[in-house]
């Protein structure tokens, strides 16, 4: 955990009854309902993976929640399972503490050990860079949508990846249902939309 993260921080996985505060803190997050809605549509879809939704704790209420939902790698082989990491959320008045940088790491270290051999992401490069995130494009991989910035696709190659697997990433249909796919221009080359 980063040095400037506060020590009455915690971290786990989501659990039964945290739904409506995960809710309320992606939509304090982004200003928005509709990336809290894109999470509870997940939540309810085939593309859920159960302990892969990840919180952080502070006293009493919960002020950051990350995501990794299935998607898909539509490579020359066949279709592979592949890891989204959307959204990244942190309360408002929490955010530039460490605590979104802390929750990655965390979730990056627990879906390390998963049999997906790709994590995939929208988001500032600067930002996701210190993660282990790289160019997804110059890796041989595809954008969704050319709404996605170029410089903003990034991948994590896990344990299990193998060369032959490239192509295009596949988001869930949840994204396109809820329009979630694509940055802003601010969110390229700003701090990681919602931290």
């Amino acid at each position: 955990m980063p040095d400037d993260v506060p020590t009455q921080i915690h971290f786990r996985p989501e659990r039964a009854g945290d739904e409506s505060v995960i809710g309320d803190v992606v939509e304090r997050a982004f200003r928005e309902r509709r990336v809290a809605d894109l999470v509870a549509a997940l939540r309810a879809s085939p593309d859920w993976i159960d302990g892969l939704s990840f919180v952080a704790e502070h006293g009493d209420g919960l002020v950051g929640h990350i995501l990794f939902s299935r998607s898909l790698l539509d490579a020359p082989r066949r279709l592979v399972d592949v890891l989204v990491l959307s959204p990244v959320s942190v309360t408002p008045v929490h955010q530039g503490r460490g605590i979104g940088s802390a929750l990655i790491q965390y979730g990056l270290a627990q879906a390390a050990g998963r049999d997906e051999p790709l994590v995939f992401l929208e988001g500032s490069p600067t930002f996701y860079r210190r993660f282990g995130f790289e160019p997804a494009g110059p890796l041989g991989f595809r954008r969704p949508s050319l709404r996605i910035p170029e410089p903003a696709f990034q991948v994590i190659r896990q344990r299990s990846y193998e060369p032959w697997m490239t192509g295009t990433l596949v988001y869930s249909r949840v994204f396109w249902d809820l329009d979630c796919v694509g940055l802003r221009e601010d969110d390229v080359a700003g701090a990681a939309p919602g931290t």
